[in-house]
């Protein structure tokens, strides 16, 4: 191995080795916010889960290569975080090797060392740290690879490069479909390198246009299908329009200054008649114009750089609703992809300017460089511990953005969640004044209302959520269950229903809905539901039980056997499955496995009494003396 074919190799273990160092933090972090709803809850989990999230429009959005891999990490680690977060580290350090690897084929200067500041901006902790961003890791891996491989192509005009580049772009898109402006990307590639944009690379980029026109398509179905009704972003076409140039410049100033970074950002109100909302759009176009005039000089590396960054941006700036958007129109991880153009434009012309007035001080620069690369790297650290559990992520925000109602209402319900009910209700009493009219939180504050039972005023907030949003499932099956505590019944029933209408393989409502008809004497419909959950979650215990004991009351002993043991397979200490499954075989002459699960009933449970008369008649019944067995052995 030659010396420069070792320092390409020390330079892309030393991306690797920082990439794990700096997000140590993030590997024994928990689940956050949606990272439900993309994993733990998802459709992933349930039968059929890939084939459908391949071949159904079941999923939030379409994004079938995400779901794959969150699917074979799932079969590897289930419900442990741990694997997760392992995988994106290592696909953000394999992303800064391929930026290296574009920025050193570009020729521009400075390109190890940007995609160094990479690893360590904090800016990217946002996607590194929080599990559901793997889409957003998994797409900028194969945007770059494909950037790589039209690269590629150009220099070996080899045909199989571009159409690796395509498929590339393919399995980006399919990952997430924030990677659409590639096609751009690449011209702007062309004209970097070659100072003009001919005929032939138009043509040449006419099947990627074509290729992102439909990606593009394609999520705006899904995102807009996922929102429906509901109303994301009331204003209009130009308040949209000077919000974009105020998003560019925020982001441009969180690229630069990494400096009070937050899950949630407090969100702007821009008046479209006064002209000083459209002064950071005009700003930014003025500085594009004089790039170009300055085109010859320093402008190209400024329209290079400063034009990336704004291209990419563009999906997420505004012009179309994100459901996200609902809370902040800027996050962190949606500039993830656009990043990499200001950290090579502010690398690229500082070694440049560096080189040319001060070639005799280059260990200064280095010393400079590796400072700034200490001071990022110790901010990322920090700002990992911002997203190690829920509780810290939520605190973190509302220390920064006092008004993010969304932080307030999900640590409410986190805090109910633990019994600190007196702080839950005075988040989610505080999340309801900012933003009076949203379902979620009246539901949550419901919820921390019941913990401290005040079940009419609950009862009320549940009402109002119901009202607001009557496709709100969870707050149908959480009113049904205050409804039923009260004694109302049959309007508890209606909710639970309608909530098992609104979302069919809502597991809990279903089990909720099969446990209140069984109370009622209705068992063949309360089977039904309870089917319905060991279909959906194969793994419920509760949902095998009462199945179990359904059965065993319709008189299907066999089935009932089943779904005891099941319950037992997955739960080896309930008690109350252990008591009725010795019950049904005492039921059919089985005595000696009966008297078995009597005597483990009473070892869990030793005040269990109606284990010790069944254990005292089944002991009668086989004729074996009660003084041997009326007490089960210690385990």
């Amino acid at each position: 191995m030659n010396i420069t074919a070792k320092a390409s190799l020390m330079r892309a273990c030393t991306l690797f080795l920082l990439s794990l160092v700096v997000y140590l933090p993030a590997i024994p972090g928990d689940f956050l916010w949606d990272d439900n709803i993309h994993l733990t809850d998802n459709l992933l989990t349930r039968e059929s889960g890939l084939f459908r999230s391949w071949f159904t429009t079941e999923q939030c959005n379409y994004w079938p290569l995400t779901w794959t891999v969150l699917w074979v990490g799932w079969q590897f680690w289930g419900s442990d975080p741990l694997g997760y977060h392992v995988i994106n580290i290592l696909l953000h350090a394999a992303i800064s090797l391929l930026i290296w690897c574009i920025l050193r084929r570009l020729r521009v200067p400075g390109a190890w060392l940007a995609a160094v500041i990479f690893v360590v901006h904090p800016v990217n902790v946002q996607t590194v740290a929080w599990i559901t961003q793997i889409k957003n890791l998994l797409a900028m891996f194969f945007y770059l690879l494909a950037i790589l491989g039209y690269l590629t192509f150009e220099h070996k005009k080899l045909t199989r490069w571009y159409f690796c580049s395509l498929l590339a772009f393919l399995m980006a898109g399919l990952s997430k479909t924030s990677v659409v402006m590639l096609p751009f990307v690449l011209i702007g590639c062309a004209w970097w390198q070659r100072g003009k944009i001919s005929r032939e690379d138009l043509m040449r980029s006419l099947p990627f246009f074509a290729l992102g026109g439909v990606l593009g398509i394609n999520e705006i179905w899904f995102q807009y299908s996922s929102i429906g009704e509901d109303v994301v972003r009331p204003e209009g076409f130009f308040s949209r329009l000077a919000g974009a140039g105020w998003a560019v410049w925020f982001y441009l100033y969180k690229a630069l200054i990494p400096y009070k970074l937050s899950f949630i950002y407090p969100r702007w109100n821009i008046d479209p008649v006064s002209i000083i909302s459209y002064l950071p759009a005009i700003m930014l176009l003025a500085l594009f114009v004089l790039s170009w005039r300055y085109r010859g000089h320093w402008g190209k590396a400024f329209l290079f750089g400063l034009g990336y960054f704004v291209v990419t941006l563009f999906p997420v700036l505004g012009f179309f609703d994100i459901n996200f958007m609902r809370f902040s129109l800027v996050a962190d991880h949606w500039q993830y992809t656009s990043i990499i153009g200001i950290i090579a434009l502010a690398v690229g012309t500082t070694v440049s300017t560096w080189h040319h007035w001060q070639s005799r001080l280059r260990n200064l620069g280095i010393a400079i460089a590796a400072v700034l690369v200490g001071l990022l790297s110790v901010f990322t650290w920090v700002r990992c511990h911002g997203y190690s559990n829920p509780e810290a992520l939520y605190r973190n925000t509302i220390a920064k953005n006092p008004k993010a109602w969304m932080a307030h209402s999900n640590l409410g319900t986190l805090l109910a969640a633990e019994g600190k009910f007196d702080e839950a209700i005075e988040h989610c009493s505080e999340a309801l004044r900012i933003n009076p009219t949203h379902a979620w939180i009246h539901g949550a504050l419901a919820n921390a209302l019941v913990g401290q039972g005040r079940s009419d005023a609950a009862i009320r907030h549940f009402y109002e959520a119901v009202r607001l949003k009557p496709d709100f499932a969870e707050a149908h099956n959480d009113l049904g269950l205050a409804l039923k505590k009260q004694g109302r019944v049959d309007k508890a029933i209606s909710h639970f229903s309608d909530a098992v209408k609104i979302e069919p393989e809502f597991v809990e409502a279903c089990l909720n809905l099969g446990l209140t008809l069984a109370e009622q004497g209705r068992i063949n419909q309360a089977v039904h539901h309870f089917s319905e959950v060991v279909r959906l979650k194969p793994d419920s215990a509760d949902g095998h039980y009462s199945l179990g004991l359904g059965l065993a009351l319709l008189g299907n002993r066999d089935r009932a056997v089943f779904h005891f043991s099941e319950t037992l397979r997955i739960r080896p200490h309930h008690a109350e499955a252990h008591l009725n499954l010795g019950a049904v075989l005492a039921s059919q002459g089985r005595l000696d496995d009966a008297i078995r699960h009597f005597s483990e009933a009473l070892r869990i449970k030793p005040d269990l009494v109606q284990a010790k008369q069944y254990l005292t008649q089944a002991l009668k019944d086989s004729g074996r003396p009660l003084g041997k067995w009326s007490s089960p052995p210690d385990r």
